[in-house]
């Protein structure tokens, strides 16, 4: 049986491990070899999408430009948890505006990131051949 859909579940902290960036690294390995990759970000995961991450002080290499690469190889599919959010203060607007190209709609710009609630996460996991968690 062929694997036919990924859903990586990112739950780390953006630094301080190597979780988030190996996550990172796969997805885009994965998305290069054409796989049907999803991504959700919970628990402090959500924070690996913040906007204006600034890393000079804890002197790591600040990789959250390269979220934005994401819709270049078609991963379109970046859902976030509403509850992460809301227990760490956070909303959609203090995350980066993640987006791709819709081919079929004369590559008109869409919003990548979809925001569910935890009923909608287990749904998700539910509908993926393979889970990975980060």
């Amino acid at each position: 049986m062929s694997i036919k859909k990924l859903l990586y579940v990112n739950r780390k902290a953006p630094y301080g491990t190597v979780y988030a960036l190996e996550s990172l690294e796969v997805v885009l390995i994965g998305a290069a070899f054409e796989q049907d990759v999803t991504l959700l970000f919970m628990d402090d995961g959500v924070f690996q999408l913040a906007k204006g991450q600034n890393t000079t002080a804890i002197d790591n290499k600040n990789f959250s430009p390269t979220y934005m690469a994401l819709g270049d190889y078609e991963v379109n599919k970046i859902y976030v948890d509403q509850q992460s959010l809301d227990e760490r203060g956070l909303s959609l607007d203090d995350l980066q505006h993640l987006v791709w190209e819709d081919e079929d709609e004369d590559y008109a710009e869409k919003d990548s990131i979809i925001i569910v609630d935890r009923a909608q996460i287990a749904d998700l996991m539910e509908e993926n051949d393979v889970v990975l968690s980060f």
